[in-house]
């Protein structure tokens, strides 16, 4: 008969074998993996080895670099994606930003809108000073035309004056107290003054309606390659002297003026004194002669070259 020693399955010496937990009725007991026993010890596993993200990454640091998109493809791949236009900028709601209503003055807007009815697109442009002035330019074609309109049609019946301005600035500087040339760029754009323009030289007159304090001063644009203007000596009569100035000081003609003749200036004489390209040679060889008498102001001492010339 065998005794219960005999009986007991071979295996390790008891004190070898580690105590075992019991484990519930029917569960699974894990069986180690291969991986785990063919592991060396000096490379530790990974916990994590099997999982999704260190899978990925092995695979992908194997992957040749011919498979990878290099940063052309990449730049490629997003020049091909239409860009989306960007979004309208929301209307402002800043009065500061806001665009100002236009001007109206009750008693000078009605003259400048009845002009513009009289003319039409021969209006070119115009401006109100509330409670001061108003301008209006006009075509040089239509020159003639404003000047019946405003006198038979809008009751501007008294004439002030007819004149021409040159927006070039002068090439000599002031020449009161600076002779040294002023630096002129003959391309870029002229300074025009209210209500602008686009030529270089432009005509300008003003008539007024007698006793109400209302007049409208007219400017037109004169070519610089054709200075004709129609005359308004026919419409007002004092415009005959002032057109004869303008065409001796600015080389302005006027059509269907009756005498274009000579006011101040010899007949011989060449040039235009006041085109601001005319050189005025008095001024440029000595000084201006009003800086050379000047009185000192009230509170001020007089220099000793004045007071010796005041004894004297």
């Amino acid at each position: 008969m065998s005794s219960p020693d005999d009986t007991r399955p071979e295996g390790p010496p008891p004190g070898d074998v580690a105590p075992v937990e019991s484990e519930p009725v029917g569960a699974e007991v894990p069986q180690p993996s291969a991986a785990a026993d063919d592991a060396r010890p000096d490379e530790p596993t990974s916990d994590t080895q099997g999982t999704g993200v260190d899978s990925e990454i092995a695979e992908v640091e194997s992957t040749p670099a011919a498979e990878h998109p290099t940063d052309d493809t990449a730049a490629t791949d997003t020049a091909a994606v239409p860009e989306q236009p960007a979004a309208a900028p929301a209307p402002s709601t800043d009065p500061e930003e806001a665009p100002a209503p236009p001007v109206y003055d009750d008693l000078r807007t009605p003259v400048l809108e009845a002009l513009a009815a009289k003319l039409g697109d021969a209006v070119v442009a115009t401006e109100v000073a509330p409670g001061r002035d108003c301008w209006a330019r006009i075509r040089v074609d239509a020159w003639g035309e404003a000047a019946r309109v405003l006198r038979e049609e809008l009751g501007f019946t008294y004439f002030c004056y007819l004149s021409a301005i040159d927006w070039l600035p002068s090439p000599y500087g002031k020449s009161e107290d600076d002779t040294a040339p002023a630096v002129v760029d003959p391309s870029a754009p002229l300074q025009h003054g209210t209500t602008g323009g686009e030529t270089r030289f432009q005509l300008i007159a003003r008539v007024e309606r007698p006793g109400t304090g209302l007049g409208i001063n007219v400017k037109a644009d004169v070519a610089d390659d054709d200075l004709v203007a129609p005359t308004w000596s026919h419409v007002y009569r004092g415009a005959n002297w002032h057109e004869r100035e303008a065409w001796e000081m600015f080389g302005i003609t006027f059509a269907g003026h009756p005498q274009l003749t000579h006011l101040y200036l010899p007949t011989e004489f060449e040039g235009f004194p006041l085109r601001k390209d005319f050189p005025l040679l008095a001024r440029l060889v000595k000084p201006w002669p009003g800086l050379v008498d000047v009185e000192p102001m009230p509170g001020e001492e007089a220099g000793e070259d004045e007071t010796a010339e005041v004894e004297a």
